[in-house]
């Protein structure tokens, strides 16, 4: 059974296509769709532009490779804009299907089950998966599968706009920014204490797993890597300290990430701060792994 997996968040548009667990494409564009969303409370005129231009790319993919079965979900950019029905409409123009625009805590298990599956051996549990998009962080603790979850209305594109409008930021901007993930993170019913393993997804994480590693390709690490914590710190205290310009100037930065990158990490660094592990496991795999095992649900991982 070949299936389309689409994850469509607050920065980025993501595809996969295989025969599971055999992947034949996987892709991501930089649409930004959330910009300014925080702010306005729609989808701007050009951030749908940019998202449709993607899907009309990925929709001669689908095509092309025979797809039976696609799903497309959406995320926090889509369930905080009044007109989600213009973003929902152009969606089914072009792939026929409607996104799913899924909740926070729907988000955050599959986040967990795209995780984990790439974990070989099955890490010490309990294991907190940490998943930092543009708009919201999803914090999921579990054994094998999740039992406790939270999304905060936190993400690297919202805090960005939120708090970091110098660059590079001041002290003063950076405290507000962490104030804010603080007094969030106070509130969350997931205990932050418990997890004998960290797992960090998506592309602020894999991201800074690039930089902790020296790489020369903004791709991130394409297998689970381990990191010791105290290096992750460096790289976000670094991130912090540079301009917009300074950051796409290095071989591992994505340049559509490099003016929201300090927030995501500063949002990692709050999370990790709370926990007692020593070390970051980074994972390749994420929210689209899951989103494309949720096609097969007869399959053993």
């Amino acid at each position: 059974m070949r299936v389309a997996a689409i994850d469509c968040g607050t920065n980025t548009i993501k595809l996969l296509i295989g025969d599971l667990p055999d992947v034949a494409v996987r892709k991501m564009r930089m649409v930004r769709l959330g910009e300014g969303v925080d702010r306005s409370g729609e989808l701007s005129e050009a951030a749908l532009a940019r998202t449709f231009a993607a899907l009309d790319e990925y929709a001669a993919l689908i095509r092309e490779h025979g797809v039976t079965r696609v799903r497309f979900v959406a995320t926090s950019a889509t369930r905080d804009a009044r007109n989600a029905g213009v973003f929902i409409a152009g969606v089914r123009d072009r792939l026929g299907i409607d996104p799913e625009v899924v909740t926070g805590e729907e988000e955050a298990a599959l986040a967990y089950d795209g995780a984990v599956r790439s974990l070989h051996p099955q890490p010490a549990a309990p294991v907190l998966v940490v998943d930092i998009g543009g708009g919201s962080t999803e914090l999921i603790l579990g054994t094998d599968r999740p039992e406790s979850v939270v999304s905060l209305d936190v993400g690297s594109v919202r805090l960005t706009e939120r708090h970091l409008a110098s660059d590079p930021p001041t002290a003063t901007e950076v405290a507000a920014l962490t104030d804010e993930v603080d007094r969030l993170l106070d509130g969350v019913s997931v205990d932050l204490t418990a997890p004998a393993t960290v797992v960090g997804v998506a592309g602020t994480i894999t991201t800074i797993a690039g930089g902790v590693l020296g790489l020369d390709t903004d791709r991130g690490p394409t297998e689970p890597v381990t990191l010791e914590v105290a290096d992750v710190q460096a790289v976000v205290e670094r991130l912090v300290s540079m301009t917009v310009g300074e950051r796409r100037d290095l071989a591992w930065m994505h340049p559509g990430r490099a003016d929201v990158i300090a927030a995501g990490a500063l949002i990692l660094a709050r999370v990790l701060r709370r926990t007692s592990v020593a070390e970051l496991v980074v994972s390749p795999t994420d929210i689209l792994d899951g989103i494309a095992w949720s096609l097969v649900p007869t399959l053993d991982p």
